[in-house]
């Protein structure tokens, strides 16, 4: 399972023009599930995503995590971040894991980043989104457990 995470000022998600959900200050993440990702995975890198410290404290170090600076997570299904890109000249999903699996997984991060009392805002599984967002720093980071 992989996490594509950017640290944001502002993001939003768009299905058809409309919005599905935008957050303020926080953590963007694309998600990416793949064939051998569990509910031990999702677990797992919730818990990395949460805790880790890419926003500045007062002497501008990158100290803090989401939870401590109470932003708001943005959870927007990537199955591309599945792809293997070794070769040639086109991705290959095979690693990635089926829709079904990969629904179920995302849910059910969603429901534990919830759970564990984060703001969350999501974007539409599945569906053509346009994502907005102001990159803060840039800081971007890709986690995978």
């Amino acid at each position: 399972m992989q996490g594509l995470i950017q640290r944001v000022s502002y993001a939003k998600v768009e299905v058809d023009g409309h919005i599905v959900g935008e957050i303020g200050t926080g953590i963007l993440v694309l998600l990416g599930v793949e064939k051998h990702d569990d509910q031990a995975h999702v677990t797992k890198l919730l818990h990395k995503i949460s805790n880790y410290r890419i926003f500045t404290d007062e002497e501008g170090k990158m100290n803090l995590s989401l939870k401590d600076i109470s932003g708001q997570l943005l959870v927007v299904s990537q199955f591309t971040l599945a792809a293997d890109t070794k070769k040639g000249m086109r991705p290959s999903f095979s690693s990635a894991a089926t829709p079904e699996q990969a629904k179920h997984l995302y849910e059910l991060f969603v429901e534990q980043a919830k759970e564990s009392g984060l703001q969350v805002a999501t974007g539409e599984f599945a569906a053509d989104m346009q994502v907005t967002l102001c990159n803060d720093g840039p800081v971007t980071f890709n986690l995978s457990v």
